[in-house]
């Protein structure tokens, strides 16, 4: 059995070894049509696109995705060729919820707000946007939900807000929903100029979802007309490319590693290896114990090595230190 797997998903190749015989390791952008015509499955990260460039006429019957975001799957081709797919939802919630606290942390040290009695607006109460609003109710932060497909669903479940009420009384904004282009809530773009004109109160806004969520032209002009005091950003249109100008008026920048805590890749990892274990009935392993960070998470120094060198985005990304929960 061979199982072709992107390099960088950490904690992942020793115990995949001891199952499977064949574990060929490749850079993301190795992973091509000719790389997997063999394989029988593959482990990749949001940088390898699947679909059927890369899948036609190949073996592949299975394709684990260490991440939470799955839009870099053709789901449909997947589903019609008999190729089972998963993600794994959840695995760096944690992750991105310290971020986000961290970041509010730091704004608050510099003055920005008092945490205490604001308010924060959460768009996407899913796996990571209900941790932050437990997290900002522990800071003591009034919370408004906006999520409306999980009102659909489960109406009871929180109080929800409609988008206008939110944007009215938000001091913070943050975005914690997947990166979806069709239905009635499709979330490309959702935040574009019209959006930000709703907003009264100036507030402090969060992106950790997805770039493309942000019309990235309309965000820097509510930046430069004072629509948004100020911004956090992690995550790009057009990743790895970088805005320069957004880099500049933001004032924290980062390398889409909100959810890249050692915790985090651990969980994403076992997800996938626990996936394929029971797809292809393989015994179930572990990954291994997680090395101790050096020292408390410094959201500033990312934010710092980002706007030092933008054109190293992967490279920040590909090689970032250990950073425990």
């Amino acid at each position: 059995m061979k199982v072709v797997v992107d390099e960088k998903i950490p904690y992942l190749q020793e115990p995949l070894r001891t199952i499977v015989d064949d574990v060929v390791t490749l850079p993301a952008s190795d992973i091509t049509a000719r790389a997997v015509s063999d394989a029988d499955a593959l482990i990749i990260r949001t940088r390898t696109r699947v679909g059927e460039s890369l899948l036609a006429g190949s073996k592949v019957r299975f394709v684990a995705t260490a991440t939470i975001g799955y839009d870099h799957i053709d789901v449909a081709y997947c589903l019609k060729h008999g190729i089972r797919w998963t993600n794994a939802p959840g695995c760096n919630a944690s992750s991105v919820c310290q971020y986000v606290e961290c970041a509010l942390r730091l704004m608050q040290h510099e003055g920005f707000l008092s945490l205490s009695g604001s308010t924060l607006g959460v768009i996407g109460v899913g796996h990571v946007g209900s941790l932050v609003r437990a997290m900002a109710l522990r800071l003591g932060m009034n919370v408004l939900c906006c999520d409306p497909p999980l009102e659909e669903q489960d109406p009871g479940k929180y109080v929800f807000h409609r988008m206008e009420e939110l944007l009215e009384r938000s001091d913070v904004v943050t975005f914690h929903v997947p990166l979806t282009y069709q239905g009635a809530h499709a979330t490309c773009h959702l935040a574009d100029k019209a959006w930000f004109y709703q907003l009264r109160r100036q507030p402090l806004f969060i992106n950790t979802s997805r770039g493309e969520v942000v019309d990235t032209e309309a965000l820097k002009e509510a930046l430069r007309l004072g629509l948004v005091r100020q911004a956090v950003i992690d995550v790009w249109e057009n990743e790895p490319l970088v805005d320069r100008e957004l880099l500049s008026l933001a004032r924290i920048t980062t390398p889409h590693i909100a959810g890249y805590s050692a915790d985090g890749k651990a969980c994403a990892s076992q997800m996938s290896l626990d996936a394929l274990s029971a797809f292809f009935g393989l015994p179930r392993v572990s990954v291994p114990p997680l090395p101790l960070a050096e020292g408390p998470y410094d959201i500033d120094a990312d934010s710092r090595r980002l706007k030092a060198s933008p054109e190293l985005f992967e490279q920040l990304r590909n090689h970032y230190p250990i950073r425990r929960e």
